[in-house]
């Protein structure tokens, strides 16, 4: 298992539409593994593959110390409104208010290309919209209800 490079906002890839898996492969396992890998070390609860350069319809989402990987994921339904602050390991630093569903149901297969369906709510019903956004070439800052703002409350002080 290694880190991948995160891919910024400006990066092409971010903005192409991501192909299916069509079979569980040595070579998607690692890609998976090292996307959780890469959004623990970075404190992410989400990651898309193309934001580690692949253009496979592949996020992981760990929003509650139940790390899950979704494998050609759609959303089935929604429901519900939750507006808040939404940040991207793309946009490092930045965050900006977003309106989500409160509710969805998921289906996708999992990382023995079984079917599986789930709902969420709250932070998990963000994670999924959030993360299956980029699996379409789209970013939450396309979302973003005013501006953006910084994370940094470090920086924010230093510059005060």
């Amino acid at each position: 298992m290694a880190l991948r490079k995160i891919r910024v906002q400006g990066d092409p890839i971010l903005n192409k539409k991501c192909r299916p898996v069509e079979e569980m492969t040595p070579k998607i396992q690692e890609l998976i593994d090292d996307m959780f890998d890469t959004m623990y070390e970075e404190m992410g609860v989400g990651l898309a593959a193309p934001q580690v350069g692949v253009l496979k319809r592949i996020v992981v989402i760990d929003t509650d110390g139940s790390p899950r990987a979704y494998i050609n994921p759609e959303i089935l339904e929604t429901s519900g409104e939750q507006t808040g602050d939404e940040g991207c390991l793309s946009v490092p630093g930045m965050a900006g208010q977003v309106t989500r569903p409160d509710w969805v149901k998921v289906k996708a297969l999992d990382e023995n290309m079984e079917e599986f369906i789930l709902e969420g709510t709250d932070l998990l019903a963000r994670a999924i919209c959030h993360e299956l956004d980029h699996l379409d070439g789209k970013l939450y800052t396309d979302l973003v209800e005013g501006d953006l703002h910084s994370t940094n409350a470090e920086y924010e002080e230093e510059e005060e």
